[in-house]
């Protein structure tokens, strides 16, 4: 694929990934995701939980890695440290969280596997284009530039929110247990949800600082994707816990 050819085909897809996140949020509304929690029949096939995790996010990890191996910025600082700041999150979720998962055997539609891979390849070519191909070439001067060290700062708080969540719900359940329970500590003082919050504070710091279309399309598409998710979990564990604490929001503290 020549520079122009995929100059051609990067704004197509980046409007589309904004609307195809509009049609997301709005079905996500009406239809709650079918795993996990939600899960049941009627999705058709499903695999183990683990494997699934492993096979949907793996497309995150290689697609944007290959963008860049493709591209002449290998000895670019600015474009190594925004390739580590994506994988520090993707070869976490992919790789190790997987295997934490006290309920790694529970069913995983495919369907939903299959969409996830869509996307991680959609998401990964649109920001490794911009990133590594289309972008102006940026010297270590944008270190210094506030749009990078603050979108940097709030991608690290993001990570931090999300894998002490993360950690809370893995201490809920005793090897061999099931059933659900009502995490406490950490960001689950004020919200329901606070691992999905990690993560829309992690990409919105992301696209600030790339200070690029796609990093903010992503990070519209995650809003699109958790939000509705996490509020559809806020109301189940509501409707499930006579004794849910009941200031607690779902995704944004005090406010939603």
């Amino acid at each position: 694929m020549t520079h122009t050819t995929l100059s051609q085909i990067y704004e197509p897809m980046l409007l589309a990934l904004f609307g195809i996140s509009a049609l997301v949020a709005i079905v996500l509304m009406w239809i709650n995701a079918p795993y996990g929690r939600h899960l049941r029949s009627g999705w058709g096939p499903t695999i183990p939980a683990r494997a699934g995790w492993i096979i949907m996010e793996t497309p995150a990890v290689v697609a944007i890695a290959l963008m860049f191996i493709w591209s002449d910025r290998h000895f670019d600082p600015v474009s190594i440290v925004f390739l580590a700041l994506w994988q520090s999150h993707y070869l976490y979720r992919t790789y190790v969280f997987p295997f934490r998962l006290r309920a790694a055997r529970k069913p995983m539609p495919i369907l939903i596997i299959l969409m996830a891979i869509t996307f991680n390849c959609w998401n990964g070519f649109l920001n490794g284009a911009w990133l590594f191909h289309l972008s102006p070439e940026r010297d270590i001067s944008w270190w210094r530039d506030l749009r990078f060290i603050f979108g940097t700062a709030l991608f690290f708080v993001g990570m931090i929110i999300n894998r002490q969540s993360d950690a809370i719900l893995l201490r809920l359940r005793a090897p061999g247990e099931t059933g659900y329970k009502i995490p406490h500590g950490g960001m689950y003082r004020w919200i329901s949800m606070p691992s999905y919050f990690g993560e829309l504070v992690q990409w919105v710091g992301f696209a600030l600082a790339t200070w690029s279309l796609a990093g903010l399309a992503f990070a519209v598409f995650t809003a699109a994707n958790l939000v509705p998710r996490a509020v559809a979990n806020h109301r189940w564990y509501r409707q499930t816990f006579a004794d849910y604490p009941q200031n607690r929001k779902a995704v944004i503290p005090f406010v939603l």
